[in-house]
């Protein structure tokens, strides 16, 4: 009876921490067809391009507030930094990047499985 219960508890433990999971964490195709992976880097969730010419470049740092992330994101092509937003809908996922609050760019990545 006690190993019953220990295997149920380890169960439920597992099956907690899953769908505790981020969203924003995993696999994205971006617009360019380039895969760029996001996972937790201390207290943030850093993108790192995967695939491409910039592959294992840092390209930005964001934190939850909320359901959005809000942080940097780096354009590998010239280096300039956008202040940026992330959502999940989804297997979408919108990242704004803007120069200023009026010069703003949104894309839609698709979570790759």
């Amino acid at each position: 009876m006690k190993t019953t219960s220990l295997i149920a508890v380890v169960f439920t433990l597992i099956s907690g921490s899953a769908l505790a999971a981020e969203p924003v964490v995993g696999n994205w195709k971006t617009e360019n067809g380039e895969i760029s992976v996001i996972d937790r880097c201390g207290a943030s969730y850093c993108i790192v391009a995967k695939s491409g010419q910039y592959a294992g470049q840092k390209i930005g740092s964001f934190t939850k507030s909320a359901e959005t992330y809000t942080g940097r994101i780096t354009d590998p092509r010239n280096k300039a930094t956008y202040s940026g937003k992330l959502t999940v809908e989804g297997d979408s996922l919108k990242l704004r990047g803007c120069a200023t609050d009026v010069l703003c760019k949104t894309q839609t990545w698709t979570r790759q499985k």
